[in-house]
């Protein structure tokens, strides 16, 4: 696995990336949620080690943030000196999948991690088939005739949404909910921009048996068209 880990403390840090690389994982580490954040919208995790007081923020917060914008497919585990009762509840009501004390032992933390990663993976989302399209949720995969497609995050999740919703008529306003989120600093703009790619690198031109049509003054509509 490929995972995040969000700990303020250096030396904390250092020893959590360390017991992630005895268990043969890859890491990236961050030390304030903003950095986090910025961090894991340009690359992509398998899962998300957090701790839950930080400099800038919560947990909380992080979480929030994770569940609105990349949904409950990515797996986060939260790690913190606290161990009373009402933050441990506060972390899994908030989103977080498992819950370890500090200083955790290394070979348990290993086990956590890997479990939450198979109970998600177990219960991942099962792969679409489109026409030519086959999505893959789990494996943040999109193919054409078994061909992957390289796309960004948003154009992924862009295309997730669309692929899920054929036929509907969809606002801008709220693709930007949904993809971006409720309190995004984005305008509507961004929304034709990514569709505008996503259509070209997609090919939605109705020759792929698919077809993105905006509907003027409105948003977007994505139908099969028929051979």
């Amino acid at each position: 696995m490929h995972i995040a880990i969000l700990e303020d403390d250096s030396d904390q840090s250092a020893l959590l990336q360390l017991w992630v690389g005895n268990g043969q994982h890859s890491s990236r580490t961050f030390s304030t949620t903003a950095q986090f954040i910025d961090g894991i919208k340009k690359e992509r995790f398998d899962l998300l080690l957090i701790d839950w007081m930080l400099p800038d923020g919560t947990g909380a917060d992080v979480l929030r943030w994770v569940r609105q914008n990349l949904g409950w497919q990515i797996p986060v585990v939260v790690v913190t000196a606290r161990d009373d009762e009402i933050t441990v509840v506060s972390a899994l009501n908030a989103g977080a999948d498992d819950y370890l004390v500090k200083p955790p032992k290394p070979m348990e933390l290993l086990a956590r991690l890997e479990a939450v990663a198979r109970r998600v993976k177990s219960g991942g989302l099962p792969v679409l088939r489109l026409g030519s399209f086959e999505l893959d949720v789990q494996r943040h995969r999109l193919c054409h005739d078994g061909n992957p497609v390289k796309l960004t995050q948003k154009e992924f999740d862009l295309s997730v949404y669309l692929l899920q919703n054929p036929g509907k008529l969809l606002s801008r306003d709220h693709l930007l909910n949904k993809i971006w989120g409720l309190n995004t600093d984005v305008d509507t703009r961004t929304v034709d921009t990514h569709i505008s790619r996503l259509r070209k690198k997609l090919v939605l031109d109705g020759s792929r048996g698919w077809k993105l049509t905006p509907i003027y003054g409105y948003g977007y509509r994505f139908d099969r068209v028929d051979a």
